[in-house]
């Protein structure tokens, strides 16, 4: 069934479906003002007290310019700090919900989709095999299908895979249904791979788990999504909370620890209070595949990226959209059993924020649209905002610092024309500065503070975390996160100007797992960030010395931002802290059972991956090419869509070849992966002789 596009511009009241079970709008609405109310309140003093700090004798325009940029910047920062104080106390009081893992069999389909792109087939093939393994354990094998969805454009990572999908076959055998397809044109990227899924065999399945290629998920978490669907008949989209697992560098461990630590009070918050208008992440989430297929195909946004075009970020619009229809978004933080890896260098971690970027400007062009709740439209705005606060926040140093000059050289005037009895004094109220300081300072530790007294709560969470190292592990985060916050503020300017420019970031694959970068590499990416410090600690320095205490914070993480990035992407520098159990978390002390599960077999995934034949040997075999053939997709009829300029050129390159050696060579690596999704070509390589091998005569 063909997908219709959503229209941003029109919506139609009368198409929203009515739920099936009323829930308390008052209830809701209570949440959201405890929350709203408070941020707005706590964002309300610090305003007030940063205005007092200025306001000594009359604020200036640069003064009014502070304060504004202020503001912006601690609504920014009370909402987390709200939101993580809700859910410390619901944690605190909350009872373990079951797993329900001992419930009814599930009567429902559902289709698990691992979209792939140029992704590790051994890591994949491993993954795939724990997770499935654990639901054919549980007895649900039947109630799934997995689907390996691939965009790979890289021909050997394509025969790989193909190889994977074999060694799982063997492996699960019919307890589970597995399939292979991968598309010869990647149109619209992930969001395109998912749709094309769904008109295709949609359908046929009540729901879609849809995983990214670093997901992992336990059995018991799959059937509880599945059932919960079943339970809630209202429920459009369920989002897990992956937890970061798996990393070895420095940035890597740091996330992830952050992830254990302060993840579960913010995200208990954010689900308690945002309810039926919960947000989507784009994976380890489960969909009502009605839902997602009647309303969330997304359109494609008037003119040319980085703006226009295909919607990058796709997850937020269509959390978005699946609620304007009338169903609802949650977020189930009480779920255990989900992970995901995450970026092992800063600059791996820049990549794909860059496409995060662009992907979370566009929804400037969506805030608007027809229908939407206003609580979707702000789930929306907090995306912009995660990318946009980084130019705001410049903004603030510079005229602070601004300001500090003009304090330093300005000549005062201590009588204005207006009638005055008393001077005007000209400069800013110490005592209020520090106690401005003190009150910015609880507000952005407040859901870390909070989240690590959670934590410790448990003793069985502190025990596997190093005990009282814990403190210690807190202490080097926050050291780290505040020397890396800078330069991430640098390279998140650099992304909002180079879009506003017109730059289209394209949809680049995310790298993954430990990926040492050579220090030319990482020298030159951080360039201009070390040059932007030293210029920042020099000309503060030369206005007073107490001007550069005040900015010390941010240009010490500029000037050190080569070797920081060094440092904190190598494996080896990862492990120090480890052997001091500094930042550990309790899922390296005692793995998860799905990971151990992984583990166990993924050197034989690897061990297969190693042996892949290539296409020469896969063409000159009949088994093998039949094999292969078998794993091709249908290609489109050739009325439907334009023949594009590569495939015409690999077409010619085959049919004009004399062997099959001189077919290959002439092939550049994205026409081979075209052939090797072709049929006919790979039925006329076969028939391509093969060149003889060059005889070597012997000397007397």
């Amino acid at each position: 069934m063909k997908m219709t596009a959503q229209s941003l511009s029109a919506f139609d009241q009368t198409t929203r479906r009515v739920p099936v079970h009323r829930h308390g709008r008052f209830a809701s609405a209570a949440r959201r003002l405890l929350v709203l109310g408070g941020t707005s309140l706590v964002t309300g003093l610090a305003i007030n007290e940063m205005r007092l700090v200025l306001n000594v004798g009359g604020l200036t325009v640069l003064e009014i310019v502070v304060l504004v940029l202020f503001a912006i910047n601690t609504v920014w920062i009370a909402l987390p700090s709200l939101t993580g104080l809700v859910g410390f106390f619901l944690l605190l009081f909350r009872r373990r919900v079951r797993s329900g893992k001992d419930n009814a069999p599930l009567t429902t389909r559902t289709a698990l989709l691992i979209p792939l792109c140029n992704e590790e087939p051994a890591l994949i093939g491993a993954a795939i095999d724990a997770m499935a393994s654990d639901l054919v354990a549980l007895g649900e094998g039947h109630s799934f299908d997995v689907f390996v969805l691939s965009d790979s454009t890289e021909p050997d990572v394509a025969l790989a895979e193909e190889e994977v999908v074999w060694v799982l076959r063997r492996r699960l055998g019919d307890t589970i249904g597995l399939y292979y397809r991968r598309r010869v044109r990647n149109t619209g990227h992930k969001p395109g791979n998912i749709r094309e899924f769904c008109e295709r065999w949609g359908r046929g399945y009540d729901h879609l788990l849809i995983l990214d290629a670093d997901s992992l998920m336990e059995g018991a978490t799959m059937v509880e999504l599945a059932r919960r669907m079943e339970r809630e008949p209202d429920a459009g989209l369920i989002q897990t909370v992956p937890r970061l697992h798996g990393g070895t560098t420095l940035v890597a461990r740091m996330q992830q620890f952050a992830g254990a630590v302060y993840g579960p009070v913010l995200a208990a918050g954010l689900a308690w209070w945002t309810g039926r208008e919960g947000n989507f992440w784009g994976h380890n989430a489960i969909i009502r595949s009605q839902a997602f297929m009647d309303s969330a195909s997304l359109p494609e946004l008037p003119g040319k990226p980085p703006l226009g075009g295909g919607i990058l970020s796709h997850d937020f619009v269509e959390a978005a959209l699946i609620r304007r229809a009338g169903w609802s978004v949650q977020i189930a933080d009480d779920l255990q059993g989900s992970y995901e890896a995450c970026p092992s260098t800063l600059i791996d971690l820049s990549v794909r924020d860059r496409r995060w970027c662009q992907g979370n400007l566009q929804h400037t062009r969506v805030l608007t649209a027809k229908g939407l709740h206003w609580v979707s439209r702000l789930h929306l705005l907090t995306g912009i905002f995660a990318f946009v606060s980084s130019p705001v926040w410049l903004l603030f140093i510079l005229t602070a610092f601004a300001l500090g000059v003009q304090n330093e050289f300005a000549k005062p005037e201590y009588f204005t024309r207006a009638y005055t009895l008393f001077p005007m004094w000209p400069h800013l109220d110490p005592v209020r500065a520090l106690r401005l300081f003190g009150i910015s300072l609880v507000i952005l530790l407040a859901p870390k503070v909070l989240g690590l007294v959670h934590f410790a709560c448990s003793g069985r969470r502190l025990r596997a975390s190093g005990g009282p190292l814990l403190l210690m592990s807190f202490l080097v985060e926050i050291v780290l996160s505040a020397l890396l916050a800078p330069i991430l503020m640098l390279i998140h300017c650099g992304f909002v100007v180079s879009i506003l420019a017109g730059r289209d970031s394209g949809w680049r694959p995310q790298k993954r797992g430990d990926n040492k970068l050579p220090w030319r590499q990482v020298a030159y990416r951080h360039r201009w960030h070390m040059v932007a410090g030293l210029a920042l600690a020099a000309s503060s320095l030369f206005i007073s010395w107490e001007m550069l205490a005040w900015l010390s914070p941010a240009a010490v993480g500029m000037v050190a931002a080569i070797p920081l990035s060094l440092v904190t992407g190598y494996p080896v520098v990862g492990r120090w802290p480890r052997r001091l159990r500094l930042l550990q978390i309790p899922e390296e002390v005692e793995p998860p059972t799905i990971s151990r599960k992984m583990e166990a077999v993924h050197s034989l995934y690897k061990q297969a991956v190693e042996q892949v034949p290539d296409l020469i040997a896969i063409v000159g075999d009949s088994e093998r090419l039949q094999r292969h053939m078998a794993m091709t997709d249908m290609p489109p009829p050739r009325h439907e869509e334009p023949i594009a300029p590569l495939e015409a050129t690999a077409d010619l390159k085959v049919r004009s070849a004399r062997s099959l050696e001189d077919a290959l060579t002439r092939l550049t690596s994205k026409e081979r992966a075209y052939v090797q999704s072709a049929p006919d070509l790979l039925l006329q390589l076969s028939r391509l002789p093969r060149r003889p091998a060059p005889q070597h005569s012997k000397g007397v």
